[in-house]
Formats: C-alpha cells, sequence, structure tokens
C-alpha cells in the first residue's frame, strides 16, 4: 500500500512553484509505502530509530516469529530481555513495554489519535517514551497519511530544499515559508524532496558548505 495522492495534488503544487513543478514532471509518479496499522507503525517506528531498514526489518521479522503476532498483549508477555535479546537496545525494549503497558491497562489509547489534528496528534504520540516530535510526524504521514506534514527536524527534506532552490542553508523562517507554500499539501512535497535528496536528479547537488556538518 502505498501513500496515496493524485494529480490535484500535484497540479496545486506546480502552479504554487515552478522549481517543484519542474521536479515533479522529471521524477514522475513517487511510491512510498505506508503502514494503515497504528500500533505497527509505531513500533516499527521505535525499533528502526538509528538502524538500518534492512536491521528493522530483520528485528521486526524476528519480533513476529517469536511472539507469533506483534500486539501490545505479547510484547508485555515477552518483556524486556526476551526483546532484547531480539536484537534491540535495552532502551528501545523498555519503550515498547512501556507503550504496551499503557495501551493495556487504558492509560492511552492509541486509535484516538486518529480523531486527532496534526497539531494533537503529534503532542500525544510525542508524550510516549521513545518518540519524539519527528517520528510522530512520520507517523502521521505514513500510516495516517496525513496530506500536509512538512518536517523541519527532518535532514533529508531540507536537504532537498537547498538542493531544488540553490540554498547553503535553511533556517527555520526559511522552512516555514516553504511549508506555506505548499500547503495543504506538504506531505506531497516531501516525498519528491526525499527523492531529490537521495539523488533522483544527479545534477542536482547539494550547496552547502563542507563545514556546515550538512546543513543543520
Amino acid at each position: 500500500m502505498y501513500f496515496i495522492y493524485g494529480e490535484a495534488e500535484l497540479a496545486y503544487l506546480r502552479r504554487k512553484d515552478k522549481r517543484l513543478a519542474a521536479v515533479i514532471d522529471r521524477i514522475g509518479p513517487v511510491e512510498r509505502t505506508v503502514d494503515p496499522d497504528l500500533f505497527s507503525a509505531v513500533v516499527h517506528h521505535i525499533i528502526g530509530q538509528q538502524i538500518s531498514m534492512k536491521a528493522q526489518a530483520t528485528i521486526w521479522q524476528r519480533m513476529q516469529d517469536t511472539l507469533g503476532s506483534v500486539s501490545a498483549e505479547t510484547i508485555l508477555a515477552a518483556g524486556v530481555p526476551a526483546l532484547q535479546a531480539l536484537g534491540m537496545t535495552f532502551r528501545k525494549a523498555e519503550y515498547l513495554t512501556d507503550l504496551a503497558g499503557r495501551i493495556v491497562d487504558g492509560s492511552f489509547d492509541l486509535e484516538t489519535v486518529r480523531s486527532m489534528d496534526d497539531a494533537e496528534a503529534i503532542r500525544a504520540l510525542s508524550s510516549l517514551r521513545g518518540i519524539g516530535v519527528w517520528t510522530a510526524e512520520m507517523i502521521l504521514l505514513f500510516c495516517l497519511q496525513r496530506p500536509d506534514i512538512f518536517s523541519y527536524d527532518d535532514l533529508a527534506i531540507r536537504r532537498g530544499l537547498r538542493m531544488v532552490y540553490r540554498h547553503r542553508r535553511i533556517d527555520r523562517a526559511l522552512f516555514e515559508r516553504y511549508r506555506r507554500r505548499f500547503h495543504p499539501y506538504g506531505s506531497v512535497a516531501s516525498l519528491y524532496l526525499w527523492a531529490v535528496s537521495g539523488g533522483a536528479i544527479p545534477e542536482l547537488t547539494d550547496p552547502a558548505p563542507k563545514s556546515a556538518n550538512g546543513g543543520k
């Protein structure tokens, strides 16, 4: 299952920005997989922090093989040592058992996040241990398919902006100008900027100074 968008969103972004229009036309459709299961998405994001996608997939497969089904109940029953034995850090195992415990005892209703607006959902998700604002934003985009997620904390999005618009640095004020320009379809703009950052248009380079640590 891929993030759903269509010609209406692309036409809007083309009208708003000629450079992004050229990027859209050059790259064509961008397909990014989504996980509609909210619990699974949160678990995946906690597991995947600071490790490769291959390592994340390996740990997830081990969880499925060991637990049978990955749920709040099976995670809580397994406990921290068993989860850590699957290849994750002690801290991540703690985050997962804390999440599972809060769901099982009813102190956190994960499904209510679906009905919250973006700001409320980010606050709710980032109240969980192991979930920061950036992770919450990615869950909104790649699970809930919210249409207007454009994350300042995402270094690849900022890199994509530098590459397309030839900025040496993207500060918060400049980023917010682009956020307003791409609203209400910031998520689709994010997909294309990620593609650019990943090398989809080889002649576009990053103009950030080499000493700028990636333009942070």
